[in-house]
């Protein structure tokens, strides 16, 4: 199935999924995938954000607290509960949130002898998929942004299953280049073994300083080692950026003014010119 009100190529049951992993750190992930939800919801877009970090800081990010998240990612992970039974919906207008806590830690241990264990978030969505078909259109999620957590577990592996493609956030800072090479080698080979049709959608310059030279030559390696796939719009670092999740705010809602607040909707104006190209290839 193809097509959205925005034109934009989604997947089985109208959903179009999106991984945002990269194992360091510190990136921007969680940020990134609050606000380009917020802003991909403010141009007309049905999002639903599965939170997989076990510190659950995108569910705090969106205002849901710690107790009141009675289903979460875990119970979806570990078979007791369908994607459905754990969405919640946020303050933001047609963007939704599966919440996660620290439960998922022991996952991966209870999981170990199940030899699905890697396909686990990629039926669970299925399931929504198929749950959605036959609904009317704004009934219906469009894309769903998966925040995976800062490591190559069993976590990010199901993201990665999951997925059609994964946004990459990079940080401008040193080390930013380490690791790089190393979740492009994890990508390659998830589309080898587990998932063919796995791709990169693109990566996101974070945390951007134009004042200095760094930042600049840091943006520069990235465009030499990924070209094209990096987006022309790049995150500034930006101080309203960084207090809105203590809030339980996207910055859109937090700030729509400030420079962060532009960056992300540009970015999200970015990845749908990006999807329609993908679907019109």
């Amino acid at each position: 199935m193809t097509g959205t009100h925005s034109g934009v190529h989604v997947g089985a049951g109208g959903i179009r999924t999106l991984a945002i992993g990269n194992q360091k750190g510190g990136v921007g992930k969680t940020t990134t995938a609050i606000n380009l939800g917020t802003a991909l919801a403010a141009v007309g877009e049905r999002v639903l954000i599965i939170d997989l970090d076990p510190q659950g800081n995108a569910s705090t990010g969106l205002g849901i607290s710690p107790a009141s998240r009675p289903v979460t990612t875990y119970d979806v992970l570990a078979g007791d509960a369908t994607l459905e039974q754990a969405i919640q919906q946020t303050l933001v207008p047609g963007l939704s949130v599966v919440p996660a806590n620290a439960d998922l830690v022991g996952l991966e241990a209870e999981l170990m002898a199940e030899s699905n264990r890697p396909f686990r978030l990629r039926d669970a969505i299925m399931g929504l998929a198929a749950a959605q078909r036959g609904r009317l259109l704004a009934d219906t999620f469009t894309y769903v942004l998966i925040d995976c957590p800062p490591s190559l577990s069993l976590l990010t592996l199901n993201a990665m299953v999951a997925a059609q493609a994964v946004l990459v956030p990079v940080q401008c800072e040193f080390f930013a280049l380490e690791g790089i090479s190393q979740l492009k080698d994890s990508i390659d080979q998830i589309r080898a073994t587990l998932n063919p049709k796995l791709e990169i959608q693109g990566v996101v310059l974070t945390m951007h300083d134009a004042r200095t030279q760094l930042s600049r030559d840091v943006a520069d390696n990235v465009r030499h080692f990924f070209g094209p796939k990096v987006y022309k719009t790049m995150i500034p670092r930006n101080i309203r950026v960084a207090e809105a999740p203590s809030h339980g705010k996207p910055i859109l809602i937090y700030d729509k003014d400030c420079s962060g607040s532009q960056a992300y909707m540009q970015l999200a104006r970015e990845i749908i010119e990006r999807e329609r190209g993908i679907k019109a290839a």
